[in-house]
Order: C-alpha cells, then sequence, then structure tokens
C-alpha cells in the first residue's frame, strides 16, 4: 500500500518549479556563494598537518576520532587478482546525511545547503540540509555545532520520512556507512544565507549539469519511494507528455519505477542471485602498519602506487570561510584518472529494465552490492582491453540518441580530492541480449528502490545514476 509520503515524494519530482527560485536564478545565487566565500587549499607535506600523524601504522587524528589513513591486506577468489594491499579510510562512525523538508504551496520543498569541500571540484555544491559525521557534530574540532542539527535529533518518528544506513565507495572506504534521513516539518525555520528550498524535480533536473550535486545529496534521493501503481494511473501520470521522444523515455522510466508484475526477474530470484554469489566469493581483510605496506611509495608529500595508477593519499592545508572551522588540516585521496559509471536500460517485456552487476570491493560490508552495468574507477578505462570489462566498449562506442543521461559527478569532497566520475544511463535495443553475463541480472527501477530500502545493497553508483533519473 502507497504511503502518504510516496505521494509528496512523487508530486515534488513532477515538480520542475519551486515557490521561490528557478533555476536559472538558483544558478546565479550558486556563483554569488561562490564568490562571497574565501576559499584556500593548498598541497602540503604530511609532517606539516596540524593535528595529524604519519606514522608506522597509519595516518591517524590525534584524537583518535574523525578517520584513519590505514593499510589494509585483501585476498579473494574473485577476479583475476586474488591478494592485493591498498590504503584506504577508515572512518567507523555513522554520520548524518538528512534533508529538512517542508511543503510549500501543495509541493514538498528539500532544504538544501550550498557547501564547499575541500576536495570540491568547483568549490559550492548543492548539499543536504545536515551533513556531518559524529566527530563533527559532536564538536571534537571544538567548532560550531552544523546548522539544523537539532532537528534530526529530536525528530519524532512521525516526521521521519526516511531513514536507511547506506554504503560509502567500497573501493576507498573500509565498510562506511551513513545515515540517510529525510524529515518533514510544519512549523516556520529560520533560512540562513547559503540555504534554499528546491523541489525534488529541481535537484534532478540539476544533476544534468556537472558536478553541481554533491555526492551526499545524489545518495539521500536515491532512496526515495514512490510506490506501486496500476497501469491505468501510470499511463494517466504519463498521458500530460507522450510526444516528444525525451518524454517517452521519462514515461519508460517512470513506468519501470512504479509497477510490478512484467518484470522477468522476481525479488526472490534476485535474492537467491545475491545469495549464490556470497556463498561463493570470499573476501578475507586483514589490517597491517602502513609502513609495510606492499607495491606503494611512501614520500613526504605524497602515498602512491608503484605504477603510479588507482590513486593517492595526499595531505591538504584548508582554509574554508563559512565553516564551523574555518581552517584546517587532512589528508585526502586524489584519483589517478576520471572514472565511468553507467547503467544500460533495455525494454523487455514492456518495461524497463537495468543491467545491474555484482560488484565485490575491497571495503564492502558483505562481500558484494549491486552496482551500475559498467563501473570503472581505477586504471584507465579507455586503455582497457576490449572485451576485458563487459559492456565497457558498448558504453564507450553507443550511438548519441541512445545516451539519456550524460554529465560529470563529484565524488564526496571533504574525503575525495577534485575526484569526478563520468555518470551515464543508455537505453539500449536489440543490440544487448536479454541474457546477461555471469555476475549480472535484469531489475526494475522499482526493484532496484525495493532494495534500497535495506542496508547495503546498492553502492554509491548505482545510487548516483538511480538520483540523477527524471520523470519530467
Amino acid at each position: 500500500m502507497n504511503t502518504k509520503s510516496d505521494y509528496l515524494f512523487l508530486k515534488s519530482a513532477f515538480s520542475n518549479e519551486g515557490a521561490f527560485l528557478d533555476n536559472a536564478a538558483l544558478i546565479a545565487w550558486l556563483a554569488d556563494q561562490n564568490e562571497k566565500v574565501h576559499v584556500r587549499v593548498n598541497r602540503t607535506n604530511f609532517d606539516r598537518l596540524r593535528n595529524w600523524t604519519l606514522n608506522d601504522q597509519n595516518i591517524s587524528h590525534e584524537t583518535g576520532k574523525f578517520f584513519s589513513i590505514d593499510c589494509i591486506n585483501i585476498k579473494t577468489n574473485w577476479g583475476n587478482v586474488s591478494e592485493w594491499e591498498q590504503p584506504i579510510i577508515n572512518q567507523p562512525e555513522i554520520g548524518f546525511l538528512g534533508f529538512i523538508t517542508k511543503e510549500f504551496k501543495g509541493i514538498l520543498h528539500f532544504l538544501v545547503q550550498a557547501k564547499i569541500e575541500p576536495g570540491n571540484v568547483n568549490s559550492v555544491q548543492l548539499s543536504p540540509t545536515l551533513q556531518a559525521t559524529r566527530s563533527n557534530y559532536t564538536q571534537v574540532h571544538k567548532g560550531n555545532k552544523p546548522k539544523y542539527l537539532e532537528y534530526f535529533q529530536l525528530a519524532k518518528p512521525q516526521q521521519i520520512l526516511l531513514d536507511q544506513l547506506q554504503s560509502e565507495q567500497g573501493a576507498r572506504f573500509l565498510r562506511k556507512r551513513n545515515r540517510n534521513i529525510i524529515i518533514k516539518i510544519e512549523e516556520d525555520i529560520q533560512l540562513y544565507d547559503n540555504f534554499v528550498w528546491l523541489t525534488l524535480g529541481q535537484l534532478k533536473t540539476l544533476m544534468n549539469y556537472d558536478n553541481l550535486v554533491n555526492m551526499d545529496t545524489r545518495t539521500v534521493i536515491s532512496g526515495i519511494p514512490f510506490g506501486t501503481y496500476e497501469a491505468s494511473v501510470i499511463d494517466f501520470f504519463n498521458s500530460f507528455s507522450a510526444n516528444k521522444q525525451t518524454d517517452k523515455q521519462q514515461a519508460a522510466f517512470l513506468k519501470s519505477a512504479l509497477s510490478k508484475g512484467d518484470e522477468i526477474n522476481s525479488i526472490e530470484n534476485i535474492i537467491s542471485f545475491i545469495t549464490n554469489i556470497k556463498s561463493n566469493y570470499d573476501l578475507e581483510i586483514t589490517t597491517k602498519p602502513l609502513h609495510d605496506i606492499k607495491d606503494w611509495i611512501i614520500k613526504p608529500d605524497e602515498i602512491l602506487h608503484k605504477t603510479s595508477k588507482y590513486f593517492k593519499v595526499i595531505a591538504v592545508d584548508v582554509e574554508i570561510g563559512n565553516r564551523e572551522v574555518v581552517s584546517w588540516s587532512q589528508p585526502m585521496i586524489e584519483p589517478a584518472q576520471e572514472g565511468l559509471c553507467a547503467f544500460v536500460c533495455k525494454e523487455i517485456n514492456g518495461i524497463l529494465h537495468f543491467a545491474v552487476q555484482a560488484k565485490l570491493e575491497c571495503g564492502n560490508h558483505d562481500i558484494i552490492e549491486l552496482a551500475p552495468t559498467v563501473q570503472c574507477l581505477t586504471g584507465n578505462y579507455r586503455e582497457t582491453k576490449e572485451n576485458t570489462l563487459p559492456f565497457l566498449d558498448y558504453v564507450l562506442s553507443v550511438e548519441n540518441e541512445k545516451i539519456i543521461y550524460n554529465s560529470l559527478q563529484s565524488e564526496e569532497g571533504g574525503r575525495f580530492y577534485k575526484e569526478q566520475n563520468r555518470n551515464m544511463i543508455i537505453i539500449a535495443d536489440d543490440e544487448i541480449a536479454d541474457e546477461l553475463p555471469e555476475k549480472f541480472i535484469w531489475m526494475t527501477l522499482n526493484q532496484l528502490h525495493t532494495f534500497l530500502k535495506f542496508n547495503n545493497y546498492l553502492n554509491i553508483q548505482a545510487r548516483s545514476l538511480i538520483a540523477a533519473i527524471s520523470f519530467s
């Protein structure tokens, strides 16, 4: 049975004009936010990091809080490499990623923050109302409390529209999760200078811009449920805009999101698919001293792989004028290259299905998570040999008219230094067979939303793409 919040979310997703700023005015507002805040991010050496220490064991903060850069040894029977070592971010705290929502003129609006992180590609990005680690909101840094924190800490059960634990990047974080939460208020609240009310439809439209909507916003809104409806109701929704080709594509996404009954794999089949893979593959993680790490080089200002591939650990000194603490130092992860994340979709049985892969990453909580059809974050994917990765050659050479979504999206700028990935959604025809390679399965958008209700099923790259899917 659909809930009231399902209707509220769906109505907001169809609303491309908010009660306050249209998208043109919002872009100008963001430019103004960029101009008015002082930002300085400089590379430095590890021994110059304030309150951080690079020792034999790891890189850690003097308080033992925030996060550390550890070394792990990985052993697995998955893939062609059975053992390797790497640095990884160890941040066991569960942080808040949360939106306050409120109805204006009958439409649910999201309170969005223009936030600057030291690793952001373009300084200001659109962030959730609250984006804070436990160390941040318990003021380990001796700075101010994050704005609006008390609304989430004191939220009553009837105010909570969404509440999930979701993972972060499994190749970079060791079993990291955040609390993704959306609450609804009725009262008026103070609106600070760098906050604005936007509809869900506006947020989805803004994801067509490169590096404008941050990763934390994308992960929270990816989990939003829209309910399940009869075919006649879905046809009614789509009857308003079924003439243009782009509208037909959005109608296909809406049908895939809202309907059940024509999918080629049942939920039980998908659970069996996941269970079978988890039962047959192993992931053994052990920590070891950082100074003993194999195949990585520790320099005064960076830790890098001997091949210069994958990523680096770097040190930065930061000043950002409107943060709870305006000056600090920290280690960060810098990518070796731009990544690629793509969903390939196809209409089967009259409903759009997504080719989803089961993907093992060393920081996963439970061996594998469901990932996009193609996910290449390490190595140079354009130099990858043909057929090494399923669907990679297809995605790189697909005709433009089949590309429904194509933008550059940043990873989380609090830990990753200017990391961005090409995000793509493609609707294929019969050139993609119904039978998928091993470790892949067809799922509808409704089924993906079902698994998003539970912990650690869909990885952050899949969630980022799902968040960008628009119905209007």
